[in-house]
């Protein structure tokens, strides 16, 4: 690679938002997109919850999910839904938890800690890895994430989960959803939220339940007590109103309004495929950088297993790689730091718990040319924070 550049580049990204949640909006969005929200409105009134329903059909319609599948808007984003469903069926038989990244770990401690399943086994593996796909024994439930947001690492297909399973696959996809390719007929939970690849707002999660997920829900009891926002059978039966717009709580009908407005962005580029592939287009923009650039490289070790949409860096520059824990991080911090106060980019650092590095959001709402302008500013920060580390010395 050529020296690091010491002037700074002359062109900043038209959107400077990189962050992995919320993410950037659709290209072109403004505050005019909301005009027509129904604030101050019920969302009880018929009108309101005809813009509920508008927006769980064109969830089924983008994401191409199967008639028979119930889709649902349920409070506290995507961590809510995946709660929400372990809470009322977890328990009927025997766990298997995998976990690579912050999230799946933080599911793994619901099921031990909270829940305090009998029946667990948990598979780990390190950040920038999966663990054995091979072990998971589906006369069991399996929960897992396809993409790890806080790793860059995600499954790179369903062909490990078989077809004739007998437990349930709970599928955490926030950061999958709308951009990777999601196998329903293998998949009984799927959840994921606004926030992510449809560059939405927070709060609401979505929930999809299969034919057989409802099946559990009305045939199993746990033995817990369940919180309102958490209960979706009645008598038995399953609260069918929650998937026909009548949510549990108060939605924002902003973020409604908000969320339609993406996906029927998403319909008008020419529906998933296309959004998958301009997630494809971007990852490639970085993926291009990396292999070129002597001082970072993928999280992910394994190319089919790296993520389209965040995508996590690691600093392997030799004398950074050679400062301990602390200094790795606020050597990458300094990185974002500097780029956030010259407005090139915004909330790209790595996950709290995560190693020390970058997360760039390379979804379908980031323009590939504004990723391509990132990158020239990347290695001018690195060279700037590289020369004041030297000059401290």
């Amino acid at each position: 690679m050529a020296d690091m550049p010491l002037t700074a580049p002359a062109v900043k990204p038209e959107n400077p938002n990189f962050s992995s949640g919320p993410c950037a909006k659709r290209p072109g969005w403004t505050i005019q997109a909301l005009a027509d929200a129904l604030t101050g409105r019920s969302h009880r009134a018929k009108i309101a919850k005809a813009r509920i329903q508008e927006a769980i059909d064109l969830t089924r319609s983008l994401l191409e999910v199967p008639a028979d599948y119930r889709i649902g808007i349920v409070p506290a984003s995507d961590t809510g839904a995946v709660e929400m469903f372990m809470w009322s069926a977890l328990g009927a038989r025997g766990v298997d938890m995998l976990a690579w990244e912050s999230f799946g770990a933080g599911w793994v401690t619901d099921v031990q800690k909270q829940l305090k399943l009998s029946d667990v086994r948990v598979f780990e593996a390190p950040y920038g890895e999966l663990p054995d796909l091979a072990q998971v024994d589906f006369k069991r439930d399996v929960v897992f994430t396809w993409n790890g947001t806080t790793s860059g690492v995600r499954v790179p297909n369903a062909d490990w989960i078989p077809a004739d399973r007998e437990g349930l696959t709970i599928c955490d996809a926030t950061s999958a959803a709308f951009a990777q390719k999601l196998d329903f007929a293998k998949l009984d939970v799927v959840t994921f939220s606004w926030q992510k690849a449809l560059g939405g707002e927070g709060a609401h999660g979505i929930l999809i339940l299969s034919p057989r997920a409802v099946e559990r829900l009305e045939s199993y009891k746990p033995d817990r007590p369940l919180p309102k926002i958490f209960r979706m059978t009645k008598g038995g039966k399953l609260i069918e109103g929650i998937f026909k717009a009548e949510t549990i709580n108060t939605p924002s009908m902003l973020c409604i309004e908000d969320a339609i407005d993406a996906m029927k962005w998403g319909a008008s580029i020419g529906g998933l495929s296309a959004m998958q592939a301009r997630a494809d287009a971007n990852f490639k923009v970085l993926a291009d950088w990396v292999a070129k650039t002597d001082w970072v490289d993928f999280l992910a070790k394994q190319a089919d297993q790296r993520s389209n949409t965040s995508v996590c860096l690691s600093i392997v520059d030799a004398e950074i790689a050679a400062l301990d824990a602390d200094g790795q991080a606020a050597f990458a911090k300094a990185i974002v730091a500097r780029l956030d106060k010259l407005g090139v980019g915004y909330d790209f650092g790595s996950y709290k718990d995560a190693p020390a590095g970058l997360r760039i959001w390379a979804g379908s709402t980031v323009e590939a040319d504004d990723l391509a302008k990132l990158t020239p500013w990347l290695d001018w920060a690195f060279a700037q924070e590289k020369a004041a580390l030297k000059a401290a010395a």
